[in-house]
């Protein structure tokens, strides 16, 4: 006789270790149908997730090492500046744009008892995450063979700038997500506000560069102090960075909350539908 396992509680309800395996399954088949469909099964298939990263940071450095060839940039390494500024963007612009127009195509899957509108979220999340960070630590290894980059002055600070940024981007595509499925103008707003938070991003500068007044104005863009911190990091006291842990903490769960509460209200609504 097989051993009968107790997936619930004596009130009747799916014991925690249950709703977590029935969890990660439905994300984990989300997330394979995800790759089948934007990849596709012929060619090199999903290894585009993590190629397409590479590829686009890889090429503005060839283009910057080109334009000055000296290799650095105001006394910093220009493949520095580029991996630790574009795989930054990549993360939060990428995963705030796969979450906008999440929940259309997938809103059959939700008539499965399991699917919530969060696990879609989360699958694309996941993908996005996992894409930009093979990139950006395989781009740091090629670039240190090379010849363009030493190796990373501290480790720990670089760790601890992209998990606040990836947690950053989920409360990002979280609110994006859901306002876009309330209001298709919110994908249009979006598209040129996305190109400001580019430039502003601090991607292609650092705050210490600027004018005293502009590092101000300039430290009340979130994403600033993400890059800053970890470019603090890498480049470690060669370089002097601007950044509150205080804040990222601040917008990363002001965000995270205020997209899980949205979420959950898109989730009632689908249910109702």
């Amino acid at each position: 006789m097989p051993e009968y396992v107790n997936t619930r509680t004596e009130f009747g309800q799916p014991s925690l270790s249950h709703a977590f395996a029935v969890q990660r399954r439905v994300i984990g088949a989300l997330l394979i149908r995800e790759l089948a469909t934007r990849y596709g099964r012929s060619n090199i298939g999903f290894l585009w997730l993590f190629l397409e990263p590479m590829l686009f940071t890889f090429i503005i450095t060839a283009i910057w090492a080109t334009i000055r060839d000296t290799g650095r940039y105001v006394g910093v390494p220009i493949a520095g500046m580029t991996l630790t500024g574009y795989s930054c963007v990549l993360l939060w612009r990428n995963t705030a744009s796969r979450c906008m127009n999440a929940i259309e195509p997938n809103r059959a899957l939700m008539h499965h008892r399991n699917v919530k509108v969060l696990d879609i979220f989360a699958a694309r999340i996941l993908l996005e995450f996992a894409g930009a960070t093979v990139a950006a630590i395989t781009l740091a290894f090629l670039f240190n063979l090379m010849g363009w980059l030493d190796a990373p002055a501290d480790i720990l600070p670089i760790i601890i700038a992209w998990a606040l940024l990836a947690w950053f981007s989920i409360g990002l595509g979280l609110c994006l997500g859901v306002a876009c499925e309330r209001n298709e103008l919110v994908e249009k707003i979006w598209r040129p506000v996305n190109f400001i938070l580019f430039a502003l991003s601090g991607t292609t500068f650092m705050v210490d560069w600027l004018p005293p007044r502009v590092q101000e104005a300039a430290l009340w863009v979130p994403m600033i102090h993400f890059v800053e911190m970890l470019r603090g990091g890498y480049f470690g006291p060669t370089v002097t960075v601007h950044f509150s842990l205080a804040y990222m903490l601040s917008w990363c769960l002001g965000m995270s909350l205020l997209g899980v509460a949205a979420t959950r209200i898109i989730t009632r609504d689908a249910m109702l539908e």
